[in-house]
């Protein structure tokens, strides 16, 4: 039960997998500048800039379309323009960079011609965003190193900028400064002092209306905030505006009731929020994926541990339950919202992902994940086509072949993705499934034994799998040593009552396996130490094993009575130690093993196993169910199913191969003709007067097995008839006997001559 919920939990797993197609798309650039940032263009254009302002449009496929440093060239006596962050404005075709000279300048996206630019900022703007928020209105948010979060607020978007582009130029690029810009009823910027560090990213999220930012300071480490001023801030801000001039870089302190503060230990380097999920996840320098709730600060609602080194990137895709995290060694993982655990893992020498990591990017429409280093690489989720809904399908992936089991009137198939499934013929229904049969390679063929239980599934890894498919049990692998030639197909073989696994395959040879090991329901176990170990199966064999090799070192089977249909299990097996372990005992038998009808066998494994003796232990002829030796080994305790307990003396019994019997034959003289090669003429001279001596205490004889034969069945019938007389409903009249009649009887009585027969007289008296 435990394998099979086991499977069951891991069949859900594998229809939520997900991962990457390794190794990445990696294409090399020059060493000059980090990549700063990757963005993704409405039509699947990847868009990267770097520090020296080069911007570089990309195919999906990384194959370079335009590329275009767009900062004017400065006098050698003047310092290089160097960009912190972009934006992309697709609504107005535009790009938004920040520059280290505190200025925003937008780009037309098509031809990367300079438009307009706002200079004269009070801070660098470190990194940056942008949201459409309305018809012709949009936000722009910049954090800064002062731990500042800037919010300008643009109304008419459209005409401004187009005020802006006639503006005198600056280095060739139209320019307005901050306070004059803010001068038009189109233009207002809000400043919010809310972290004790430099801001290390900034978003806007519609859905909620609202800003989160990010820095390293533990007490200040992410703060969710309005965009929009309080009634109380807003004439505190108009206060201060009118004393202090017209000024607006003057950061205002947000009071506690108005934004959400979370303290997180070592402070937080990226997020990401999920207005559908209401979860906000966050990662820093401590290696650990936070899970939040966006309403309460104080504890996180799950903590997802695996990174080795500090989290760089942290993405949740709109339409995904997944999480994607990028850490500062190059390694990527997939996470699963619900389950709270990693579904995939990308190593930097599986992905070949090189270099320090400066930007990151998951872009949704292509399903793709966008790494910068020193190069920009592609890591790819593999997808499945996607089937018409109208047809059904049985596995995820092709299915590759399939066999039906009579016995339990059950089909199963084999996919190319490693998945076993097993269906109801008779309502169609998924009864049982077990994946990664063969690891990542296809299960190729398979196949049933003649017994309709255990399957053998043959991959393309070259393996040979005995399954249990009823809890997903792998039982034994057969793989040829050296060899990882594919598995086409395989089937049994069965010779002389010995079964064989028989493979074809890639190989060009046809490979016969002999399966070792029981192959039917283990009943009973015994060990000897130090390194003997012997089991008893439902089929009557049983099998002695080496505990230091794992090697199979006998195996016997129990013989077969004259009626083939009867039970031949083996419930109850013992070492005879004292044997086993004396170099004097070589040839005795050391295993006592229960068999068909309350028989005992005697075998002997030192010399390569063999069988010895056999008696009858329960008189009853009822199965054996434990074996117990004591005295070293001199006395062996039977029980049967019936209750009874036998005791026998076995010290001197099956010590070697048994001599032949050399009691009398036959007795000269007697009236039957007898002849010395024909031992079914011989006759014990005891036989005559059997009647005089105890049946139990006489010598083994097949003749008197006959006569006792017959007596115990004559014996059985009367007592059936007194049982019966028992249950009978009818009653009788007691009816008077006197010893006239008695000895009236015994006169009328005649005796057969024959010798041996034994006549039971006994009256039925009624009750």
């Amino acid at each position: 039960m435990q394998l099979e919920y086991t499977e069951k939990d891991e069949s859900l797993s594998r229809s939520k997998s997900l991962a990457f197609t390794l190794p990445a798309s990696v294409v090399t650039m020059s060493h000059s500048q980090p990549v700063l940032r990757i963005l993704c263009n409405q039509d699947s254009t990847v868009i990267t800039i770097r520090e020296n302002g080069e911007v570089s449009y990309w195919s999906p496929e990384l194959q370079i379309r335009k590329s275009k440093v767009v900062f004017q060239e400065r006098p050698v006596n003047q310092k290089s323009k160097w960009a912190t962050d972009f934006v992309i404005m697709p609504q107005y075709n535009k790009l938004i960079v920040g520059t280290g000279d505190r200025e925003i300048q937008l780009y037309e996206i098509s031809s990367l011609e300079p438009y307009c630019q706002v200079s004269a900022l009070e801070t660098v703007p470190l990194t940056m965003d942008y949201c459409y928020t309305g018809h012709d209105e949009c936000v722009i948010l910049f954090g800064d190193a002062l731990g500042c979060v800037n919010i300008m607020i643009m109304t008419l978007v459209g005409e401004t900028l187009r005020t802006w582009k006639k503006l005198p130029k600056v280095e060739k690029m139209p320019s307005v400064a901050l306070d004059q810009a803010l001068l038009s009823p189109a233009v207002k910027l809000i400043q919010w002092k809310v972290h004790e560090d430099w801001v290390n990213e900034v978003k806007y999220f519609k859905s909620i209306h609202a800003i989160i930012s990010t820095s390293s300071h533990e007490h200040t480490a992410l703060v969710i905030g309005k965009s929009s001023c309080s009634p109380y801030e807003r004439k505190t801000w108009e206060g201060k505006t009118k004393k202090a001039g017209p000024s607006p870089g003057i950061p205002q302190q947000r009071i506690a009731w108005d934004h959400t503060v979370f303290s997180i230990y070592k402070g937080v380097k990226t997020f990401d929020f999920s207005h559908k999920h209401r979860l906000l996840i966050t990662g820093g320098l401590d290696r650990l994926i936070r899970m939040w709730n966006p309403y309460m600060p104080s504890k996180p609602t799950g903590i997802l541990k695996g990174h080795s080194a500090p989290i760089f990137y942290l993405c949740i895709p709109p339409e995904d339950s997944r999480i994607f995290s990028v850490s500062m060694d190059n390694t990527v993982k997939i996470w699963d919202i619900h389950d709270q655990r990693c579904m995939f893992t990308a190593h930097p020498k599986a992905s070949l992902l090189r270099g320090d990591l400066t930007a990151c990017m998951y872009v949704q429409s292509i399903r793709s994940l966008y790494v910068g280093t020193d190069s920009m690489a592609r890591l790819s989720l593999q997808t499945r086509p996607l089937l018409p809904s109208r047809l059904v399908v049985s596995h995820r992936e092709p299915v590759l072949c399939c066999r039906y089991s009579e016995v339990f009137r059950q089909v199963v198939s084999g996919s190319e993705g490693s998945v076993v499934k097993v269906w109801d013929i008779d309502t169609g229904m998924q009864v049982f499934e077990f994946g990664g049969a063969h690891g990542l390679s296809a299960v190729a063929c398979m196949t049933i034994d003649p017994k309709g239980r255990r399957l053998v599934t043959g991959g393309r890894d070259g393996c040979l799998k005995v399954w249990n498919f009823n809890n997903g049990h792998c039982l034994k692998i057969f793989k040829k040593e050296g060899e990882d030639d594919e598995v086409c197909d395989c089937t049994y073989l069965t010779v002389n009552r010995k079964s064989y696994v028989v493979s074809v395959g890639w190989g060009r040879r046809v490979n016969v396996y002999i399966r070792h090991g029981h192959q039917d329901d283990i009943l009973c176990v015994a060990e000897c130490p130090p390194s003997l170990l012997a089991s008893g199966s439902h089929d009557g064999e049983v099998i002695v094993w080496n505990l230091v090799s794992g090697h199979l070192q006998c195996r016997f089977l129990t013989p077969l009575p004259p009626d083939q249909d009867v039970d031949r299990s083996v419930l109850s097996i013992i070492f005879l130690r004292s044997r086993t372990m004396n170099v004097k005992h070589t040839t005795a038998a050391c295993l006592v093993s229960s068999g068909h009808r309350g028989y005992l066998n005697f075998w002997n494994i030192q010399t390569g196993g063999k069988f010895l003796a056999s008696f009858e232990a329960s008189k009853m002829k009822r199965k054996v169910t434990k074996l117990v030796a004591a005295r070293e080994d001199t006395l062996l305790y039977v029980a049967d199913e019936v209750g009874y307990i036998y005791v026998f003396d076995i010290k001197a019994y099956a010590l070697g191969p048994e001599p032949e019997d050399k009691g009398p034959k036959r007795t000269f003289g007697q009236s039957e003709s007898w002849s010395v090669h024909t031992p079914a003429s011989w006759k014990h001279p005891a036989v005559p007067y059997e009647i005089l001596i105890d049946s139990l205490s006489m010598p083994t004889h097949p003749v008197l097995e006959k006569y006792s034969l017959d007596t115990r069945t004559k014996a059985r019938e009367d007592d059936l008839n007194l049982q019966a007389d028992a249950h009978s409903k009818l009653r009788y009249h007691p009816l008077t006997i006197t010893d006239r009649d008695i000895e009236e009887e015994i006169n009328s009585l005649s005796y057969p001559l024959e010798p041996g027969k034994r006549r039971l007289v006994s009256s039925a008296l009624p009750v």
